[in-house]
């Protein structure tokens, strides 16, 4: 075999996967929009916070402009008592008056994972048989929980997770990690509900109902594991329930942070994945674009190797860009795309370095995560 074509080889991997994410998009988002049977059902919803995110109130504020007929309780989780985020939390529950909205603070812990910690000290609280975790930095349109509710028409349906996105950018770091998500995250889990179907849970929203969390052991099953989404999730699959996946984004809200602080989040979600998914860990590092650039660079002369690399981003930027303008809607390209080489080099090294150790920052707590997915706060 020529060397001239080792190139385009090094880059057939990338390329199929690419085109792979984008049958399964399409396959999953041709029906969104599509307005579902409603079924609106009491619904308790537990947010955990700590600090003051971008757009905290009204991130908070969305939650309380639902077109949703059932009861709805807010329960907000707050470990300290001079956390920033409870006078934000005071003046939303003044200037929703009418909406059944508590304030939770205890600083109790049950784990290593103070944010489910948080959770367990709220949870006695919740009202209501159908239960959502959010996360403090998501933003919600009006008609979310009518979508999030839909599903549970069916009884076989044990939880629904909500895709994210993030629309908004403060300039290329910002945006460097949004396209993580409409370039890799949403692809790859589009992709893993056609060919294996939904095992996990993806943590910016998560709908469950409350036998579901009973059947798993509660949330104190949770709270010795860094990855508490993939957690409640998985076990809520393995305890026999069906998981669905929403075909309505929440806005995941971004503030200002310097490329490191990225680096190292994702660092630590490569390293969770890793021992979360071991096997399916390892087999996505051959369809990573970054190790396709690489061995392209390596394995034959440099004008078929820059030839072969632009064939792979002819595919990729085709293909991230119809995620952002039509199935994530964030429209974050075509315009930041010349930022797409780079994160798929990063993400390769974030990739590679998953695999030299087991430790992670999270919150200014390091933690060892051992082989079974629990940590151990060093």
């Amino acid at each position: 075999m020529s060397a001239d074509l080792l190139p385009f080889i090094a880059i057939l991997p990338a390329s199929i996967y690419s085109l792979l994410t984008l049958w399964c998009g399409w396959l999953f988002f041709k029906d969104q929009g599509i307005v579902k049977k409603r079924h609106d059902t009491a619904i308790s919803i537990l947010k955990p916070v700590k600090g003051i995110d971008e757009g905290s109130y009204e991130n908070f504020a969305s939650f309380c402009k639902q077109d949703y007929a059932a009861a709805l309780q807010l329960i907000f989780c707050v470990a300290a008592e001079d956390d920033p985020a409870i006078a934000i939390i005071r003046q939303l529950m003044a200037d929703f008056p009418h909406h059944d909205i508590s304030l939770n603070i205890d600083p109790a812990i049950h784990g290593p994972n103070y944010k489910v910690s948080n959770l367990i000290n709220a949870f006695p609280g919740a009202k209501y048989d159908l239960l959502m975790i959010c996360d403090s930095d998501i933003r919600v349109e009006p008609s979310f929980l009518q979508s999030v509710a839909a599903p549970f028409s069916t009884p076989d349906v044990g939880l629904v997770t909500s895709p994210y996105r993030s629309s908004t950018v403060h300039g290329a770091i910002t945006a460097f990690e949004a396209l993580a998500f409409t370039s890799e995250m949403v692809p790859n889990v589009v992709t893993a509900l056609k060919l294996e179907g939904l095992s996990f849970a993806l943590g910016a929203a998560m709908t469950f109902r409350r036998q579901a969390l009973q059947d798993i052991g509660g949330l104190e099953a949770l709270v010795e594991y860094l990855a508490d989404d993939y957690q409640l999730g998985n076990q809520i699959h393995r305890a026999g329930w069906q998981l669905v996946l929403d075909r309505q984004f929440v806005e995941s809200m971004l503030k200002p942070e310097t490329l490191a602080s990225i680096l190292s989040r994702q660092l630590r979600w490569a390293r969770t994945m890793r021992v979360s998914r071991p096997g399916g860990y390892l087999a996505s590092g051959i369809t990573l674009p970054g190790l396709a650039i690489i061995t392209a660079l390596l394995s034959g002369p440099p004008l078929f190797a820059l030839s072969a690399i632009s064939l792979l981003y002819l595919v990729r930027l085709t293909v991230t860009t119809l995620f952002s303008r039509r199935y994530t809607r964030d429209n974050l390209l075509p315009f930041w795309g010349w930022l797409l080489p780079v994160r798929d080099l990063l993400a390769f090294g974030t990739w590679l370095l998953a695999f030299a150790g087991n430790r992670v920052t999270w919150r200014g707590h390091c933690f060892l995560i051992r082989s079974n997915g629990k940590l151990k706060e060093l």
